[in-house]
């Protein structure tokens, strides 16, 4: 099968066109063909080495964390689908590779498309709606009437958590460019500031929660915002002991964790905030209940652009740019 791999850590360097073998199918397992993937920012990272300390993958390496497609054999303890359903997924990490014609999947990780969708939307949805479920509903647990400060709101994470925040009936504050607002309002945020001429910081206080997205920076001046017990989630670090904890890691690596997030915590502890690292998880249960709000056109994908599938490192190169709205996906069937 077709694919786009990495044999190398590298920051500047492409992704590889290669054809390799098919996926071989565990007894939970499906096999999807994968119509189209969504790309994500994780990937980039993945690429240049950024997560090999706590992703240790092996070599060379499909990339790819969203998959939109139709079961085409299931393993013989499968029973949530069978052939020909369509599905979309985020697979857990250590089984990546959705840059590629077929992947296996693990049924509870897997969810049936949601029917209002294509397969190019439904493939823009996974990893994005899952960080914003995770870090709205699992870590924050958002209640109506509470103030939801999400950084980039026009973003893939942010296009989706503004949505979310608004149906838990959060107020709900974002940052965004100018030309994004018109997005951003019909996606039911409250309050817009241009980051480009204003700092949010003066504006925004007594926040509950904070969705972190950004730099170091940023993230020290998201602690300004909050109030006393306010919850500060980051999906872009610095990672916690706690996160090396869940992910089962070494002693080694619990120690460099806890040295890269020791400031941020301290700073955090002087403001009585809360202060936490989320990787996303791989959940098909939780993507049944976002395609519920889906069907249901409470939660609406935003597609910035689609790239054909030989056109993949084009596609990624874009996401890179930072200037997408929404997210970027590539059609391979």
């Amino acid at each position: 099968m077709k694919a786009f791999i990495i044999n190398k850590y590298s920051k500047k360097g492409s992704l590889l066109s290669a054809d390799m073998p098919m996926p071989k199918l565990k007894d939970n397992d499906i096999l999807v063909e994968v119509y189209a993937a969504g790309i994500n920012l994780l990937d980039s990272k993945i690429k240049s080495g950024e997560f090999k300390l706590i992703l240790p993958y092996k070599l060379p390496l499909i990339l790819g964390h969203d998959a939109a497609g139709v079961v085409v054999q299931a393993g013989k303890n499968v029973k949530k689908f069978k052939i020909g359903d369509q599905v979309y997924a985020r697979p857990s990490d250590h089984r990546i590779g959705t840059f590629a014609e077929f992947i296996a999947i693990d049924e509870k990780d897997a969810a049936l498309k949601p029917k209002n969708l294509s397969m190019e939307e439904a493939a823009s949805i996974p990893l994005t709606a899952l960080t914003a479920w995770q870090v709205l509903i699992e870590k924050a647990q958002v209640k109506a009437g509470q103030k939801v400060f999400i950084q980039a709101g026009s973003g893939g994470v942010g296009t989706i958590a503004i949505q979310l925040a608004k149906h838990l009936g959060a107020v709900t504050a974002s940052t965004a460019s100018a030309n994004s607002f018109d997005l951003l309002k019909d996606l039911g945020a409250d309050i817009i500031i241009d980051y480009q001429n204003s700092d949010f910081e003066n504006i925004l206080s007594d926040y509950d929660v904070v969705l972190n997205s950004q730099d170091q920076k940023t993230l020290e001046k998201s602690l300004k915002i909050l109030k006393p017990g306010g919850k500060l989630i980051s999906i872009s670090g610095p990672p916690t002991p706690d996160f090396a904890n869940e992910i089962g890691a070494s002693w080694f690596i619990k120690m460099i964790l806890s040295l890269i997030s020791s400031g941020t915590h301290k700073k955090a502890k002087n403001k009585n905030v809360d202060y936490s690292f989320l990787f996303m998880k791989a959940d098909g249960q939780q993507l049944s209940e976002i395609a519920a709000l889906i069907e249901a056109g409470i939660i609406k994908p935003v597609i910035d652009k689609i790239f054909p599938f030989d056109k993949t490192n084009e596609a990624l190169s874009h996401v890179e740019s930072g200037r997408t709205k929404g997210k970027v996906v590539v059609k391979i069937k």
